[in-house]
């Protein structure tokens, strides 16, 4: 397809699903990262991310991508993505000494004319401070999506793109790997288009924060937020692909540390973000919201009640616990016997003296008081509420995501309760 070779530094989540996806284009890919061993683990396909499709990807192309540990294999490419993972404290503040650690790397084991892209999220202003005398450091918005990586990786809507001169052509090399995906883009100043992921992070946190706020409404006056969410979608100004499904607050840490930027910001420039702080408060009540339903139905009352738990990560189709509502509601459970079940992660990952892995989603529902679908796995849509009642020693079943039938759940007479409708 091309002679064209592109690199991606980093093989976190972020730079290895973005090198399978360049590979699956048609490119020549290398994927580098100084961890040798890791780089091992990937090359045998052993990879450190769950992702829906990736294995199949990666084997489908195998023969267009290489991993090495050598950064000075870099030097035979003319396109370098900068993509590791950034990682946040338990605040949302992004620890940067890594990207740039390897962005010095970077630019130290490439050629002169290699173009350089950074492509983890960084704040404003951190690619504008590391250009450097003869060198050009560029900016791509990053569209990782945990749980749907590959297809927001091969399938991108469009590319936001940061330059130093936004009206000034693109280099040769990053224009022509762009417009292999046939999707637009979108060129702006480096901290336009810092700020822009920040930005629509920030609305899809308002978006979230709305649902929440009226489904949590929903529950106490009789109403059903599943019955008011279409006719929104429905709504032009609003639309069919809006973030309307209620959950237990913000996680995974990435619109997390997003908002912690524009609060951070807001403060050293002397701005308003009062909105902004309203959806971090939100998020930490509606996370709470599980523990609070326990409570009120059974723990008040029942000093020796057992717990179920389905779901440990922060979300389905991913073993990251980032923020994890599960993890948050075991972790107040301190005082009653936990058992847990999760497809990706291990039991172990809760903080609890006296957690349980269960053997599968069944077994964690065997001789619980109450159960608490805190991640809706696809498979855990097969369960049946009558097995669950047939297992169960008592009736309580929590239900956040809907994953459940609800009318097949109260007819098996469990006391099923959910985001957005009033306990039955």
């Amino acid at each position: 397809m091309t002679l064209l070779r592109i690199a991606y530094a980093g093989m976190t989540h972020l730079g290895l699903c973005s090198a399978v996806a360049a590979a699956a284009q048609g490119f020549a890919t290398l994927g580098f990262d100084a961890d040798a061993h890791l780089v091992g683990r990937v090359a045998a396909g052993e990879l450190p991310v769950r992702e829906p499709g990736l294995d199949d990807l990666l084997r489908a192309h195998r023969g267009r991508i290489s991993f090495s540990a050598d950064a000075a294999a870099m030097r035979a490419c003319d396109l370098v993505y900068v993509a590791p993972d950034v990682p946040t404290d338990s605040t949302g503040v992004s620890d940067l000494g890594s990207i740039g650690a390897l962005l010095d790397l970077v630019l130290a084991n490439t050629r002169d004319d290699a173009t350089i892209v950074i492509l983890s999220q960084v704040p404003p202003g951190f690619t504008r401070a590391r250009q450097r005398p003869g060198r050009t450091i560029l900016y791509q918005v990053e569209t990782l999506v945990f749980g749907r990586a590959v297809e927001r990786a091969t399938k991108p809507e469009r590319f936001i793109l940061g330059c130093l001169d936004p009206e000034a052509p693109l280099p040769s090399a990053w224009q022509s790997f762009l417009e292999s995906f046939g999707c637009p883009l979108l060129p702006m100043r480096l901290e336009s288009a810092e700020l822009a992921k920040i930005s629509i992070n920030c609305a899809l946190a308002a978006s979230v924060t709305t649902a929440n706020t009226l489904a949590e409404l929903c529950e106490r006056v009789g109403a059903d937020w599943s019955e008011i969410a279409p006719a929104l979608k429905l709504d032009g100004r609003i639309g069919p692909y809006a973030y309307l499904a209620p959950g237990l607050g913000l996680a995974g840490g990435n619109i997390e540390r997003d908002l912690a930027t524009v609060m951070r910001l807001s403060d050293q420039h002397g701005t308003d973000s009062g909105m902004i702080r309203a959806i971090v408060a939100n998020s930490v009540h509606r996370k709470d919201w599980a523990h609070r339903e326990l409570d009120e139905a059974l723990l008040a009352t029942a000093p020796q009640a057992r717990i179920g738990v389905l779901g440990l990560a922060y979300k389905e189709n991913t073993h990251s616990v980032k923020n994890s509502a599960a993890l948050a509601l075991i972790a107040q459970l301190a005082a009653w016997p936990v058992r847990a079940f999760d497809p990706a992660v291990p039991a172990s990952a809760a903080q609890h003296p006296n957690v349980t892995a269960a053997s599968s989603a069944l077994d964690a529902a065997r001789d619980v008081d109450a159960l608490a679908i805190m991640t809706p796995w696809p498979e855990f849509r097969a369960l049946a509420p009558a097995d669950l009642a047939r297992l169960m020693r008592g009736r309580l079943v929590l239900d956040p995501y809907r994953v459940l039938d609800a009318a097949a759940a109260r007819m098996a007479g469990l006391d099923y309760r959910t985001l957005g409708a009033r306990a039955s």
